[in-house]
């Protein structure tokens, strides 16, 4: 028996124990009821955060209680190991990305297991493994045989003086991060996933993931962006092709007075040939060769155009309109034109205003503040239709059916869905991921690799520069290859994928790591899947999720797995912060988990960042608050072992014939049953806490007042609060669980059972209010009605004088909880 709480030494004897038995390996129990919980799993930086230690630890919580719920839980733990950083480090340092990567990883997986988290540790996986990413070139194959996968010129960052490709992430402020050079664009054939298939399915599922935050929903959604409406034709003056755009209102088309497209439509450069306006729109695209799609996306953005000398006709009136280019459209959203109406648009009016061009007003809203001839700015509004030939006088909602029929009737456009969702660029002209395992042959064009000779691996002898192209296209031994087909000479793909297609199944192949026949067994993942529980960042919610929706989908309709959607229930955890700001180095207020780890102690460190905020909030970082949650583990310490002495030889089962014994009983009964609600109905990790210290109270209240303590009660009290408290603080409650005379470890010892008739209380202490102010506590029957209840508060003492000659206006009563009296004077 230890005398002191040395949470170092504890902490590193059950590590190791739980380590040598192997504790938190999990079988395939087909027949038992299964809960997959999985937090997102981390790059291989080199260090945790604080933001790892919070999500992992909710993570961690549930899958203790749930083991002691009876569950089979499936938590594992892997690394989303590729990626730009270790090319960085490889550059900087001359260190491989593998070796950098490899070590990375033992390092933060010694990190998780000093925090005590339940990882099944055989099931570990990491991306750049060849197992896995042959598996990950599998399923690419497969997406590109069912019509998924394909190929396109795209423009990129380009570095002229690195001579490379960048990311965005490397782009500051429009020059590269390494160099400083102003970036600019190249167009490089790239390779694209179809998601654009999906995007209804992945619409319309999202109303049965009904475990998902709202928030997370409605981004999707939007990110989704399915628009009904028209496209229309508007026929290029002097040219053989038409103009095709989508609108959301076609009522306004009487309203277009000009065009806009984007400086890269494949029209531009055809339509100013050997004209005037040639090398304006030369000069105008260099322009933009600096500016990102997002920064071109900004409402910020200044908006600039440039007439292109060109004239489309408007199909419905047979009106000439200019055509001009924009910095803020961009090529890849709907058809690369827009019709401009700046009556009804807040963006073309004042692009209309910049350029002097047109404005006419086709919608009255029959708003006397409007005057629709002499117009300070666009409004979007419903009215009658006015300007628009035969459609003038219906209803805006009218004419918008009308005027589609009339399109179709006339050949001249159609009804229409649009979504902002794109297809997925998943080409990196990168060494440090998958490579795509497809090949070039002059004879039959790109074929897959044949699926016998994966995976395709990344050479190891390569060099790194930052300058140039990446070391796989540079790489004589890695292109030259032969055409699966035909036998002869080909060449390799030189891109690899996106990361973002490694972490869309990973979840997956978590069901069967060390399958090497397969991907996954469809058996194992019919019974694991789908995830129960997904803990993760905010800052998911689109892209990652979507992705793997999206590879969810794909998957269950090649008749690989049964489940449909990735996720049942998602949590999304807020950040951790330090005095109102987010952690950062250049702040100054970074808090290492390992310093606090050793100062503290584990089981501090996580009931503190548990207990602090619920977990979908802000978390603020407070040394105080993890001094207090230290100072409450010596208290649990002390009590244990002041009361061994009483418990030891107690019999199981009590008798509470006391009311100090009915008191503690109640309070015991009555935590277990909040600590189990809150953590398996409400994630309230913090509220479930809170009550095992009201328990801890409880316990030093009795064992200081009661005349004589219950050996049995004490007993049941004690055991119940190191299982309750154990899921969040396991290190020390397993070392005093072992004093107590518990056999074996804690892991996967039943959650404790409450005595429900202890929750039956003969009274009940009450609060009385005055103004909404506490001035009185009763102890009354419990269950007295309402109006008893207000009785025996007005006839209290305190309370009769409190309200002496004072006018009662209202009095409210709610059964064993309160009396509020109104009064006025």
């Amino acid at each position: 028996m230890q005398e002191k709480y040395n949470f170092s030494e504890i902490e590193a004897k059950w590590q190791n124990v739980w380590d040598e038995q192997n504790l938190f390996k999990t079988g395939d129990d087909f027949d038992k009821e299964k809960y997959y919980l999985l937090e997102m799993f981390p790059y291989p930086s080199g260090k945790l955060h604080m933001g790892h230690v919070r999500n992992y630890s909710i993570g961690d919580v549930l899958a203790r209680f749930l083991k002691m719920q009876g569950y089979n839980v499936l938590h594992p733990m892997g690394w989303d190991a590729f990626g730009l950083p270790a090319e960085n480090a490889a550059i900087k340092n001359g260190i491989r990305p593998d070796v950098w990567t490899r070590e990375n990883i033992a390092e933060m997986r010694e990190q998780l297991k000093q925090l005590g988290f339940t990882y099944d540790w055989d099931r570990e996986v990491a991306t750049c493994h060849p197992e896995y990413y042959r598996w990950m070139q599998w399923i690419f194959i497969q997406f590109y045989k069912k019509g998924l996968a394909y190929k396109k010129k795209n423009p990129v960052n380009w570095c002229p003086d690195c001579e490379t490709v960048l990311a965005n992430e490397q782009v500051v402020d429009g020059c590269c991060e390494r160099c400083g050079t102003k970036v600019g664009k190249r167009d490089l054939d790239q390779w694209y996933l179809k998601i654009t298939d999906y995007a209804d399915r992945l619409l319309e599922n999202l109303d049965i993931l009904e475990g998902w935050p709202s928030k997370v929903r409605a981004m999707q959604k939007n990110w989704i962006g399915k628009s009904t409406g028209a496209e229309a034709d508007f026929p290029i003056v002097d040219y053989p092709e038409k103009l095709r755009i989508f609108t959301t209102r076609p009522d306004t088309l009487y309203g277009v007075t000009y065009m806009v497209l984007a400086p890269e439509h494949p029209f531009v450069a055809d339509l100013v040939a050997g004209t005037e306006y040639e090398p304006q729109v030369a000069a105008f695209l260099e322009k933009l060769q600096y500016l990102s799609d997002i920064e071109r996306n900004a409402t910020t953005l200044d908006k600039e155009g440039l007439f292109i000398g060109r004239y489309c006709i408007n199909p419905l009136n047979g009106k000439q309109v200019p055509i001009y280019i924009a910095n803020y459209v961009l090529m890849d959203y709907g058809t690369g034109a827009i019709m401009a109406v700046p009556a009804h648009d807040e963006r073309d009016f004042d692009f209309a205003k910049k350029y002097d061009l047109e404005i006419i007003p086709v919608v009255d809203p029959h708003d006397p503040a409007i005057d629709l001839y002499n117009l300070k700015e666009a409004f979007v509004a419903e009215g009658t239709m006015i300007n628009s030939g035969a459609f003038d006088g219906m209803s805006n909602e009218e004419a918008i059916e009308k005027i589609t029929a009339f399109l179709e009737e006339q050949k001249i456009g159609t009804g229409s869905v649009n979504f902002r969702l794109r297809d997925w660029l998943i080409s990196r002209q990168r060494y440090w991921g998958t490579p795509i395992p497809m090949i070039y042959c002059p004879e039959h064009g790109w074929v897959p690799e044949k699926e016998e000779n994966l995976p395709v691996l990344l050479p190891a002898d390569v060099e790194f520069t930052g300058k140039g192209k990446s070391p796989l296209a540079e790489h004589p031994e890695f292109l030259k290859t032969v055409c699966p087909v035909c036998g002869g000479p080909a060449t390799r793909e030189a891109d690899t994928m996106d990361t973002f297609l490694d972490s869309s199944w990973y979840f997956l192949r978590y069901c069967d790591p060390r399958n090497t026949q397969e991907a996954f067994n469809k058996k194992k993942t019919d019974y694991w899947m789908a995830v129960d529980q997904y803990i993760g960042g905010v800052e998911h919610a689109i892209l990652h999720l979507m992705y793997a929706r999206f590879f969810m989908m794909v998957l269950h309709d090649l008749g690989l797995a049964e489940a449909e959607e990735p996720f049942t229930n998602l949590l999304t955890q807020g950040m951790v912060i330090k005095d109102g700001k987010k952690m950062s180095k250049s702040l100054g207020n970074v808090v290492s988990p390992e310093e606090m780890n050793q100062k503290y102690g584990a089981d501090t460190v996580r009931l503190f960042i548990l207990f602090a905020a619920p977990p979908e909030t802000e978390l603020d970082w407070s040394e105080k608050g993890v001094e207090g949650c230290f100072r409450f583990l010596n208290r649990v310490w002390r009590l244990v072992h002041e009361m061994l002495p009483v418990i030891d030889g107690a019999p199981d089962g009590y008798e509470a014939s006391t009311e100090a014994d009915k008191d503690l009983a109640y309070v015991l009964a009555s935590t277990l049953r909040k600590v189990e609600r809150d953590v398996r109905d409400k994630f309230s990790f913090n509220t479930a806490i809170s009550a095992i210290m009201e328990l801890v109270n409880a316990l030093y209240k009795y064992k200081e007042g009661a005349d004589d303590v219950n050996p049995g009660l004490m007993k049941e009290a004690i055991t119940g609060l190191v299982l309750a408290l154990s899921p969040f603080t396991p290190h020390i409650c397993e070392e005093l669980w072992q004093e107590i005379g518990g056999k074996g470890t804690l892991y996967g010892v039943a959650w404790p059972g409450y005595d429900e008739d202890a929750l039956t209380r003969d009274s009940v202490e009450i609060v009385v209010q005055i103004n909404g102010k506490l001035r009185e506590k009763l102890v009354v029957p419990t269950g007295l009605s309402q109006e008893a209840l207000i009785e025996a508060a007005k006839a209290n003492d305190r309370v009769a004088a409190l309200t002496e000659g004072k006018d009662i206006v209202k009095i409210i009563g709610v059964p064993d909880k309160l009396v509020n009296i109104v009064v006025k004077g």
